[in-house]
Formats: structure tokens, C-alpha cells, sequence
């Protein structure tokens, strides 16, 4: 466990420390055409680490459950709240250090041994969706109805997808291997990444 969350730490580190410009697949030019925003929506939450991050321990989290392919829509539409407030020119202060603390928060679930109710974990699922999406949705501000429309149609199906495929995933693995301690040890390093992310935000 200790070297997966000191791979896990090293990894956000050098992640959080590359160029801003790198976790947007525009290079930070504002979309202007339906496919740059397909393309942007398609990349930003994939290429954004603390939010790939939260949407894989979503999966992990969400895989065991009956409802586990239903669930993670609660983050989808949340984040499609989120960006809609973002693009309404409302502000969520604190944003990054509630993303990195939705982080460390889902970390703190795979590891604790008591389940949640569905209840509870879509309602933290939605609101972390609309923190995520709110930050997402810079790299859309003030562009055009067309490229922002793909975007948000883009950005939703990944964070759906790359959901989904981790439940599937988890289902297909632990029926093969038999690894109930998976989610265990996937926590660590999620809360570890998202510890990092907090850090070196309130560094600056």
C-alpha cells in the first residue's frame, strides 16, 4: 500500500506542476467549431487529473452496488449544473479546494469498510459534479451556442463512460481474481492524490 500511494503522490505531483495549458485539448483557445468542442469535452476530464481521479474512485465506489451503472449519472448531471452556473458567470469560491477535498473524500470511502446508502452517495456525487463541472467549464466560457453545446455533450458522455467502464471493469475482475481489498488499496492513492492536489493548492 505504501508504494502505491507514494507512486500515486509522485504521479499528482508532477501532473499538478506541468503547464496549465496541458489539461486542455485546445491548448487553452477557446473552441470555435462543433468538432473543437467535441474534442475538448471529449479530453478535459481525462486530461484533468484530480477530476479523471474522482471519476474513477466514483466507479470503484459505485461497481458493488446493484444500482452501480445508474449511479454515477448523479456526477454527470451535477456537472452539467455546475458548468451552466460557470457559464451564468456564477461563482463557487474555493472551487480547487473543494475539488481536491471531493478527492480526498471519495479516497476516505474505498478505504472505510462501512458502504454508504445509494442515497447519500448520489447526493455526494452531485455536488461534487457540480464543483468539478464548474471548473471544467473555463475552458468553454464565452465561446459560441454550437462548439459549447459539443462541449458539454463530449464532456458528459466521457465522465459516463470512463464510469461505467470502471464498474464493468471491477464486476469483471473481482469475479475473476476475487480482489476485495481492491478498493482498499485504490483509496489510498486517491486520497493521496487528492491530499497533493489540496496542498499545492493552498501553496499556490
Amino acid at each position: 500500500m505504501f508504494r502505491s500511494v507514494t507512486a500515486a503522490v509522485s504521479l499528482a505531483t508532477l501532473v499538478f506542476a506541468a503547464p496549465a495549458l496541458a489539461h486542455h485539448p485546445m491548448g487553452g483557445t477557446t473552441p470555435a467549431t462543433l468538432s473543437e468542442g467535441l474534442l475538448s469535452g471529449f479530453g478535459h476530464p481525462i486530461l484533468g487529473f484530480d477530476h479523471f481521479i474522482f471519476i474513477l474512485a466514483a466507479g470503484l465506489l459505485a461497481a458493488p452496488r446493484a444500482r452501480g451503472l445508474l449511479l454515477p449519472l448523479a456526477f454527470v448531471i451535477g456537472s452539467f449544473a455546475g458548468s451552466l452556473l460557470h457559464l451564468g458567470s456564477i461563482t463557487i469560491p474555493g472551487g480547487e479546494y473543494l475539488i481536491a477535498g471531493s478527492v480526498i473524500l471519495l479516497g476516505a470511502l474505498l478505504l472505510s469498510p462501512r458502504a454508504i446508502n445509494d442515497g447519500l452517495f448520489a447526493a455526494i456525487l452531485a455536488v461534487a459534479g457540480l464543483l468539478h463541472g464548474h471548473a471544467l467549464a473555463e475552458s468553454i466560457f464565452g465561446a459560441e451556442a454550437t462548439p459549447l453545446v459539443a462541449y458539454l455533450a463530449g464532456l458528459a458522455a466521457t465522465q459516463y463512460l470512463i464510469a461505467a467502464a470502471v464498474v464493468l471493469a471491477w464486476r469483471k475482475i473481482t469475479v475473476i481474481n476475487s480482489l476485495p481489498q481492491f478498493n482498499r488499496f485504490a483509496g489510498a492513492g486517491v486520497a493521496a492524490v487528492g491530499a497533493v492536489f489540496l496542498a499545492l493548492n493552498i501553496a499556490g
